[in-house]
């Protein structure tokens, strides 16, 4: 049944990631139509930029539809200690990696030098889920907005509600900075300096 699910969410989150907006990712060129651009995340050799980016092999790739916590923006831990908010999504993202062993599909190719979306598939004992999924009903992840402000894929949205609901992972923080307020108040900024 979780494999049914995991075919399910692949094929729904390929159908978004060709008619996502702003910027619009370029489906990865196949030399080879019978196969597809599947591949394991090391456990060697692997450089976690963010809690949704990572570079393996000289390439930089990012998951669909997740957006982790900003670096260098902070949060009061259960300790009562300000911590990193971005540190503590890539620490998370750098965790699972390494406890789950995912296999990612490339879904798409975006920007300048080239970024991969992909999707993830983590084995947690004798099942396989999806690595946003993960990310986002712990609490550790957030479900991305394309331009118009919507998610782009909702089923991540609704893992992040119910992670807020019961106050899991960062959101259990009074003082939690989320990376869509923080990037809505730069954007504001930029286009209204003198406000």
């Amino acid at each position: 049944m979780m494999r049914n699910a995991l075919v399910v969410a692949t094929s729904l989150i390929a159908t978004a990631a060709v008619a996502q907006t702003v910027p619009t990712p370029t489906p990865l060129p196949n030399p080879h139509p019978k196969t597809t651009s599947v591949f394991d995340i090391p456990q060697r050799g692997v450089t976690f930029i963010t809690g949704d980016t990572w570079v393996q092999n000289g390439q930089t790739i990012r998951l669909y539809g997740v957006q982790s916590c900003i670096r260098r923006t902070a949060f009061t831990n259960q300790a009562g200690r300000k911590t990193d908010c971005g540190e503590a999504s890539l620490a998370y993202l750098a965790a699972l990696a390494r406890d789950t062993k995912p296999t990612c599909t490339a879904l798409a190719q975006t920007g300048t030098p080239p970024v991969i979306l992909a999707i993830c598939a983590a084995h947690v004992g004798a099942n396989t889920l999806d690595l946003g999924t993960i990310l986002t009903t712990e609490g550790f992840g957030f479900a991305a907005l394309a331009a118009t402000g919507k998610a782009v894929y909702q089923p991540y949205l609704i893992a992040e509600l119910t992670a807020k609901k019961e106050k899991r992972g960062l959101w259990a923080a009074p003082d939690f900075p989320h990376p869509h307020a923080i990037m809505s108040n730069a954007l504001t900024t930029r286009q209204n300096p003198l406000k």
